[in-house]
């Protein structure tokens, strides 16, 4: 085995990494772990089987050769359109242990949109899981670059390619600081951006965050609700639990409230990420079976013994949906932000030191500040742009020298969310720096809007934009997710007019007069990105 030479000093905080000159991230979340005795252990779950760290490094040796034996070039790119399964894993580490590029992209995404990212990559193929063919197959042909398309399952020449390949395959020779893989940015607005990182940034996550703030350890089972084809949850359900020796829960499908409950009920996962959405999904849920019975509620509730810890990013967690999770499971929620431009979360809440509504204090191993209009720091209390420096942050865009001026200024990424940061050091979302609405010439944020109606116990889901009036003013708008249909609810207001007028007043009565929103429209779901975010942008042109 190639293990590399990586060094870690516990001993203060944030933990000291030294590299060796050589360095390939395969080897020390692959190979490592027959060297330290789990070849037994089990790596990854899903539903249906079970993988040895044993089976695991065998196979990601055998897909590394299979590439190779295509006559792909070292540093070329292999885009994964792949479903939450072992062979992601498979493919992702073989292509990165043979000195190639993995590629993960959403296979949510619109043909037009793989296209696109096909030409934007370079890529010399895609590997794709079956279900996704009619996607990618006319991607293909619209890119029109000669990638070539490589299929599993379905008894695909290519997964009979992975099967016949030889189990041995030495690591690349890398550094720690070359292109180990790339992202693409789902982002809120424009075509995504190709977001390459290195060897290293996958250590510094796992070692600053997963171990450093989540604790975690080889006895830990982790569970992903987020998809790996996105930066949270490729650290959540892959590299988090890969570094620590720990195991993998996948599961393939939609992530739904009695999908994520059955996983958890049948899998027993100690460490569950989500996103706001789910959650609120889930506790709907929940709460229904309260309402059922106290007998419905404790077998619902026993589904999540397992649980130690919850995560949530993505969306800010509004403050009630943490109480209310935490009142019915009696679990935290610990909520963070990351991108995929720093790859994980660099700013959190820590366990039994939550400060609900609060997205938490900065990961030891980064730094932050938050900067004015006129780029100087803000002083404590007052709002501006969210900074960030960390060691897993993006050397910069792929072909994107205009946009790597904007974002990466002077060693510091641009995140483009605002926020407060307090004289205790807690960080507070106040909303992207695009959402931001100035009502009566102040500054609002549209968070807190959303806040204050996700209390209401009719309110499942809301998101809050600006809009004109008749005055040419601008104004807090908000559309609305029920959490029961109003002719299923026995509450006074039956009407969405009733509705409309007792959410007024609810925001009336909870924030600064001018906050309210002016319009309220009921909606059946928001629109998001691939990973979850809510696209308020297409709310503002409704």
């Amino acid at each position: 085995m190639n293990v590399p030479i990586l060094t870690i000093d516990r001993s203060e905080s944030p933990s000291r990494i030294a590299y060796g000159s050589r360095f390939n991230a395969a080897s020390w979340f692959i190979d490592r772990h027959l060297d330290e005795g789990r070849q037994s252990k089990i790596a990854v779950r899903q539903l249906g089987s079970d993988i040895t760290y044993s089976d695991l490094c065998e196979n990601v040796a055998r897909t590394g050769n299979a590439l190779l034996g295509l006559g792909l070039e070292p540093g070329s790119r292999v885009m994964m359109v792949v479903k939450d399964c072992v062979e992601f894993f498979y493919v992702f580490w073989g292509a990165m242990k043979a000195g190639l590029i993995p590629v993960p992209v959403s296979f949510m995404m619109r043909s037009s949109d793989i296209a696109f990212m096909i030409a934007d990559s370079g890529c010399d193929s895609i590997v794709y899981s079956s279900e996704f063919a009619a996607s990618v197959v006319p991607a293909l042909v619209s890119a029109a670059t000669g990638a070539q398309g490589l299929r599993l399952e379905d008894d695909g020449a290519f997964l009979s390619d992975m099967t016949n390949a030889s189990p041995a395959l030495d690591s690349a020779e890398s550094t720690p600081d070359d292109i180990a893989f790339w992202l693409y940015s789902s982002g809120t607005t424009g075509r995504p951006k190709g977001v390459p990182h290195r060897h290293r940034d996958i250590v510094t996550t796992c070692e600053h965050y997963a171990v450093g703030i989540l604790g975690l350890n080889e006895d830990d089972h982790c569970y992903s609700a987020a998809k790996l084809f996105f930066a949270y949850g490729l650290g959540n359900a892959m590299t988090f639990p890969l570094y620590v020796g720990g195991t993998a829960v996948l599961d393939e499908r939609r992530p739904t409230p009695e999908t994520t409950f059955e996983t958890i009920s049948r899998m027993k996962p100690t460490a569950y990420f989500g996103v706001p959405t789910l959650y609120a999904a889930q506790l709907q849920m929940l709460e229904r079976s309260g309402r059922t019975g106290f007998a419905q509620l404790d077998a619902a509730l026993s589904d999540l013994i397992s649980l130690r810890l919850c995560v949530s990013a993505g969306e800010a967690l509004p403050p009630d949906l943490f109480r209310r999770w935490r009142d019915v499971t009696g679990l935290e929620i610990l909520d963070g932000i990351g991108s995929t431009e720093a790859l994980h979360i660099f700013i959190s809440n820590i366990a039994e030191q939550v400060e609900p509504g609060a997205t938490g204090r900065i990961v030891p191993g980064y730094q932050a500040r938050v900067v004015s209009e006129n780029g100087l720091e803000t002083k404590p209390g007052e709002a501006g742009q969210l900074e960030i420096q960390g060691d897993s942050v993006t050397t910069g865009y792929w072909n994107r020298p205009e946009q790597n001026k904007v974002t990466l200024v002077d060693g510091w990424l641009r995140t483009g969310d605002q926020y407060i940061c307090d004289e205790d050091g807690l960080f507070r979302y106040q909303g992207r720096s695009d959402d931001m609405i100035k009502v009566g010439g102040i500054w609002c944020s549209p968070f807190d809007i959303e806040a204050r109606l996700i209390e209401h116990p009719l309110v499942l889901e809301v998101a809050v934009v600006g809009r004109e009036d008749q005055h040419g003013l601008t104004k807090p708008e908000a559309f609305v997710v029920l959490a029961e249909p109003l002719q299923e609810t026995s509450d006074v207001s039956s009407t969405p007019n009733g509705l409309e007028d007792e959410l007024v007043d609810y925001c009336q009565e909870g924030l600064p007069k001018y906050m309210y929103p002016r319009w309220i429209h009921f909606v059946a779901d928001l629109p998001k990105t691939a990973t979850g975010k809510i696209q308020r942008y297409r709310l503002r042109k409704a």
